[in-house]
C-alpha cells in the first residue's frame, strides 16, 4: 500500500487530497485507490504501462507539479469504469503519481477520450 498526496482535491471528491493506493491481489496493475478514513469512496485505477501500453499523452507540463524534471517520468494510471459487462478507461485525466515521494495529481488533457474502451486504444 502506497500514500498518495494529490496536490489538489479529485474533481467530485473534495476535500479529500490524501489517499490510499492499493494493489488488487490476482491483478497486476490494477489498484483501488481510497482517501483514509472514507471507505464509502473507492475509485479503481490501471497501470496505464500495463493495460493501455500504447497510451502516450503529452504530460510534460504537469510533471512539475509533482517535483519531476523534464527526464523523470511518473508512474501514470488511468481511472477505470466498469459498466455492463464492459470496461471503459479515462484517458483524458491520467492520475500522474511521483513513485519516490507519493505526491500526485490528475492532469486534464485535450484530444484523448473520457471514456475509452479497455483494449481499444
Amino acid at each position: 500500500m502506497s500514500a498518495l498526496a494529490f496536490a489538489e482535491p479529485l474533481p467530485g471528491l473534495a476535500p479529500h487530497t490524501d489517499y490510499l493506493l492499493e494493489a488488487v491481489d490476482g491483478a497486476p496493475g490494477l489498484f483501488s485507490l481510497c482517501p483514509p478514513g472514507d471507505p464509502a469512496i473507492r475509485l479503481f485505477v490501471l497501470d496505464a504501462a500495463v493495460y493501455v501500453p500504447g497510451y502516450s499523452p503529452d504530460i510534460a507540463a504537469q510533471t512539475a507539479r509533482i517535483g519531476l524534471g523534464e527526464q523523470d517520468r511518473p508512474r501514470i494510471l488511468v481511472v477505470a469504469t466498469p459498466a455492463g459487462g464492459a470496461t471503459t478507461v479515462n484517458l483524458a485525466a491520467p492520475v500522474l503519481v511521483n513513485e519516490v515521494d507519493g505526491r500526485a495529481v490528475q492532469a486534464v488533457l485535450e484530444g484523448w477520450p473520457v471514456r475509452a474502451g479497455l483494449g481499444a486504444q
